[in-house]
């Protein structure tokens, strides 16, 4: 993370010279100290949520552009036919990742699937959080999966496809029914998960991000992702970056920084 900070500190000097201000001068509209504005531009020191929004209002430019992760990447699956290959987004998972993907959603469905509040629109912010808190926490990847920003929070792109795979090969069925009324999607698993392919460290992990969050209904859950920095970074239908995780607020952080 270190090398993050050394980016970010490199931006917001570039930033500084470009506007013809001196450190003194920069500090004094941040209302910080002109040391402090140098240790940041070494990347010496993290900026809280609250510092990179003030910075990208001064300097006019969105937070995922100070954080340099304003460019989408573009995603591939395996076996697309050619008119999806033609799309502007496309989704590309290492086998590997597929993997784990599935599997991860099957110990999902399994262990909490059942309940009624837990359809498709919950699903997908679990595995967004059960993603990018295991980032911020281990600086690695567990599933992998690419999170677009959509008006109802963060989607795993890869989702619709992996699935549809899942119910060739009768995994999972999907289930149309109703949740106090409105329209909800579940997925009902036909296996158990393969509990080969994760480790202890990533089990507990997901035992503890479906403990914290699985008891949310659809509307509270994505409410719930609408404040953290990752999805307020992003832009309106980009993809959600992971480096962003480690600006979060002290609300939404899940790792103790004092300690690194």
């Amino acid at each position: 993370m270190a090398e993050i900070n050394k980016i970010i500190g490199k931006k917001i000097q570039n930033y500084r010279k470009a506007n013809n201000l001196n450190q003194d001068d920069l500090a004094a509209k941040l209302h910080i100290k002109r040391t402090t504005l140098s240790n940041i531009e070494r990347g010496e020191r993290k900026l809280s949520a609250s510092e990179l929004k003030e910075i990208s209002e001064f300097f006019n430019i969105s937070i995922d552009e100070l954080l340099g992760i304003k460019k989408e990447p573009e995603i591939q699956i395996s076996n697309i036919t050619q008119k999806e290959k033609e799309q502007s987004i496309r989704i590309s998972v290492p086998q590997k990742n597929l993997e784990k993907f599935k599997e991860v959603l099957l110990y999902i469905l399994n262990k909490i699937g059942s309940k009624p509040n837990i359809g498709e629109t919950v699903i997908y912010k679990l595995l967004y959080f059960i993603d990018f808190d295991y980032y911020e926490k281990y600086e690695e990847q567990l599933i992998g999966a690419s999170y677009q920003k959509n008006p109802y929070g963060p989607t795993p792109i890869e989702f619709k496809k992996i699935v549809d795979e899942m119910v060739s090969k009768e995994d999972v069925e999907i289930v149309n029914s109703k949740y106090y009324n409105y329209p909800q999607t579940k997925y009902l698993p036909h296996r158990k998960a393969n509990l080969h392919i994760l480790s202890g460290v990533e089990l507990e992990h997901i035992d503890n991000e479906l403990n914290r969050l699985s008891d949310m209904n659809a509307s509270e859950i994505s409410n719930y992702s609408h404040k953290d920095v990752p999805w307020l970074a992003a832009e309106e239908g980009g993809i959600i970056n992971y480096e962003s995780v480690f600006y979060r607020s002290d609300e939404y952080s899940v790792r103790n920084y004092d300690e690194d």
